[in-house]
């Protein structure tokens, strides 16, 4: 329809204006129904150039528009919009678009199967995953989502930052722990972990163990003396328990890489001696510097350091070079804001390595950090980590849907205010309860009909032209636009505000209308479009990774 409409306006257009070449057509769609199903601000913009008022140039436009069986009316707004009403059939034609769609309403190839790798939660292994981690859980993989319904080849991936001195900090703490010395003995590891969770490693490295994490077994050799062996099963339990807080959250990974076997494969090496071999390196007070400044950044950048080994920015370029080398046109890794800086290293050089990436790959999504509350006081500390929350924590308080829609409702750049009691709450304010009871209300009218629901998609929709019907078509027929726009935008918040607007209009139209009532039409119209609105619903909680029960 928006296709239409453009194709129209544009006509119009030259018709009006048969010198100007190039037409800036916007629709947009009012957030109120009252103002039409499609407005434009085409009058507007076209002021200028043919130097006249823009209502007398609506008006012009309007006169020239091509006869068109889809439009109703068309009406003049403020100082120049121009609003377009569709006549009912067109707007009750979405109805039966979704009954026939079903699960694929909404879904579009806008992506043509190209491959693109979303990388989120990367967590180092060094404690249960915290609620910054949920939250990039949970954008991570409603980004994912929202991209694969936009027709991408999606593949998720989680990076495990296994080297380095926050993993040289856990071993030694555990070994402090193996030892017997508690957490506020003046001799445990000033940069040592504290948590509950750092003896329960340490008892299961005594007991000899075996843990398993993604496709490995590890079995502890309770040989404290042993700091590689401390290390290794150390990380393999904590890479388990983390297993277990994403299995918890319904969050299922393609691919685990490890930061250690690019060391490991020689990886990391094979990408510092390209840079080098690039120019775009050089030495200086005995280290080796990348001339990051020729690619943006503010001043160069070391990788090797004076006292020798890289900084943490080289395996990360080493690890991008590896993802392009495995085919994925797009890659977008969903990080706590406090990677920023990492953005522009990373990128120039990747630049610098001259090997076809693109400038701006790959994409990032940031997102900023949460903050807990409960009984209107900040929740900090969770007895098992020690110093954080934790996101089984959140779970195990307000389950696993809440947990998800909260996290992923607002922008990720944005500051988040986790509210338990808001999560717990049986009412219209938490608006995870309010679009599942929608959902909910819908499944329970039509158990009361008790009919055959593949009938409604024969249903004659001719009664459907109450306000509130129309409110709610008109939501309907948003829903694969905001599909798309939401994938491009890389915003999942997008779909969560959409929900809940659904969700009202459901709730509105629940409240004036019956529907199990005597005249079988429009008995069965209204029945067809709540159904529609049902499986609309369903689709867009699929997306967050949210249910749609069928009682509350």
């Amino acid at each position: 329809m928006k296709a239409h409409l453009t194709q129209l306006l544009a006509t119009a257009a030259k018709t009006i204006a048969p010198d100007s070449t190039e037409f800036n057509i916007l629709l947009e769609r009012p957030k109120s129904a009252e103002h039409g199903d499609f407005a434009t601000n085409l009058a507007l913009a076209l002021a200028k150039p043919l130097k006249q008022n823009p209502r007398a140039i609506a008006m012009q436009l309007i006169a020239a528009l091509p006869a068109s069986t889809y439009i109703a009316k068309t009406e003049i707004a403020g100082a120049g919009f121009i609003n377009f009403f569709l006549n009912a059939q067109s707007q009750q034609g979405v109805v039966k678009e979704i009954l026939a769609a079903g699960n694929q309403y909404g879904r579009n190839q806008n992506g043509a199967q190209q491959k693109v790798q979303v990388e989120f939660v990367s967590a180092n292994p060094t404690g249960p995953l915290h609620v910054g981690h949920g939250r990039g859980a949970a954008v991570g993989d409603c980004l994912a989502r929202l991209l694969d319904a936009n027709g991408w080849d999606v593949t998720r991936e989680f990076y495990y930052n296994d080297a380095g001195a926050q993993i040289d900090n856990l071993t030694i703490s555990v070994i402090a722990r193996c030892k017997g010395i508690a957490t506020d003995d003046a001799s445990f590891p000033e940069n040592g972990y504290r948590g509950e969770y750092i003896a329960d490693i340490a008892a299961a490295y005594l007991a000899k163990q075996t843990v398993v994490a993604d496709d490995i077994a590890h079995t502890a050799s309770g040989d404290i003396n042993n700091e590689e062996a401390v290390r290794c099963f150390a990380v393999a339990y904590l890479r388990h328990e983390q297993d277990l807080d994403l299995t918890a959250f319904q969050i299922k990974f393609d691919v685990f890489s490890l930061e250690s076997a690019l060391y490991a494969s020689g990886k990391v090496e094979q990408t510092v001696q390209a840079l080098i071999h690039s120019g775009h390196t050089y030495e200086q007070d005995n280290a080796l510097w990348l001339k990051t400044t020729e690619f943006g950044d503010d001043k160069d950048r070391v990788m090797r350091k004076s006292e020798g080994g890289y900084t943490y920015f080289v395996p990360d370029i080493a690890y991008h070079t590896d993802k392009w080398q495995r085919g994925f046109v797009r890659v977008i890794n969903e990080q706590g804001a406090d990677h920023h800086s990492t953005i522009t290293r990373v990128r120039a050089g990747l630049q610098a390595l001259a090997i076809g990436i693109p400038k701006g790959w790959p994409d990032y999504v940031l997102h900023q950090m949460v903050t807990v509350m409960r009984a209107g006081e900040e929740v900090k500390l969770s007895k098992r980590a020690g110093s954080y929350v934790t996101l089984r924590d959140l779970i195990e308080e307000v389950g696993c849907d809440a947990t998800r829609y909260f996290l992923a409702a607002r922008r990720a750049d944005s500051q988040l205010v986790f509210d338990i009691d808001l999560a717990r709450a049986q009412t219209n304010d938490n608006p995870v309860f309010y679009i599942q009871y929608a959902h909910a209300r819908i499944s329970s009218v039509l158990t009361q009909w008790a009919g055959e629901v593949s009938s409604l998609s024969h249903a004659d929709l001719s009664p459907l032209t109450h306000a509130h019907e129309i409110a709610l078509m008109q939501g309907l027929s948003s829903y694969p636009e905001t599909v798309a726009n939401a994938a491009t935008e890389l915003a999942p918040h997008v779909i969560a505000n959409y929900l809940k607007d659904l969700a009202s209009h459901l709730h509105s139209y629940y409240n004036e209308y019956k529907f199990l009532i005597d005249d079988e039409t429009v008995k069965i119209a209204r029945l067809s479009l709540i159904y529609a609105t049902q499986q609309v619903l369903k689709n867009g909680l699929d997306l967050l990774g949210v249910s749609a029960p069928d009682k509350m």
